[in-house]
């Protein structure tokens, strides 16, 4: 019985933690009934995209229309970000966007060989603007960053937290001018609305801690499996 009696009170502690948090406290949050919740309308739609700039080793289409020696090209950036074009020769594509790499083919075109071109590009794939998501994740690893995309997101894309995900210990690293910088927050009390969901960019490193007492929690569990649904639940209810 005394072998038995301390993951008891542990688990009693554990499951007394569970109860439910409040909703919202963001000032800029507003919390409503769920029948009350609007739609959002086309702004609210399109705010929500970021350009894409474009980096080092990512894979393009590139078309003229009019020109089948040019339409449906594939050119991927060389490491420094430079992209070589017929009749337009090299341009330096990182840093600049799908659109400006339009204008500047155009221009080119227009100035030597075409009279009116029409050039569309399109990112076909990305391989500079990723995010590293790591640690108590379902599927660890390099996501691409296309439009906006927020620190819940970024844990979404790798599948969701693992068994042993510590939500209130999820860090953010970033490098800003050189500068490393690492940010704590609390995914939970995101969820909950108690403060806004952070926005993730470029090569930013996501690390979601790993939870002692989840794992203690299901050692516990071995020992006392009659238990097992109830204090399962609850622990499911804590996050």
């Amino acid at each position: 019985m005394k072998k038995i009696a301390l993951p008891l009170a542990m688990l009693m502690i554990l499951a007394g933690c569970a109860g439910p948090s409040a909703l919202g406290g963001d000032p800029n949050i507003t919390v409503m009934q769920g029948s009350e919740m609007p739609a959002p309308d086309r702004t609210d739609l399109l705010s929500e995209s970021r350009p894409y700039l474009i980096g080092a080793f990512d894979k393009l289409t590139i078309d003229v229309f009019g020109i089948e020696e040019l339409n449906q090209k594939e050119v991927q950036t060389d490491a420094s970000g430079r992209i070589s074009f017929p009749l337009a020769g090299i341009i330096e594509a990182a840093g600049k966007t799908p659109a400006e790499i339009e204008a500047e083919i155009e221009a080119r075109l227009r100035s030597r060989y075409v009279r009116d071109p029409q050039v569309t590009v399109n990112l076909k794939e990305t391989v500079s603007q990723v995010i590293t998501v790591d640690g108590q994740v379902k599927k660890p690893g390099l996501y691409p960053v296309i439009g906006k995309m927020t620190l819940m997101r970024a844990v979404a894309t790798a599948e969701g937290t693992a068994e042993f995900a510590k939500l209130n210990d999820v860090v953010i690293f970033r490098t800003v001018k050189g500068q490393q910088l690492a940010a704590l927050y609390n995914l939970k009390a995101i969820r909950r609305g108690n403060y806004a969901d952070p926005e993730v960019f470029a090569n930013d490193v996501v690390v979601v801690g790993d939870s002692q007492a989840r794992r203690l929690f299901r050692d516990a569990l071995q020992v006392v499996p009659l238990l097992t649904t109830p204090l399962i639940i609850a622990m499911q209810n804590n996050n």
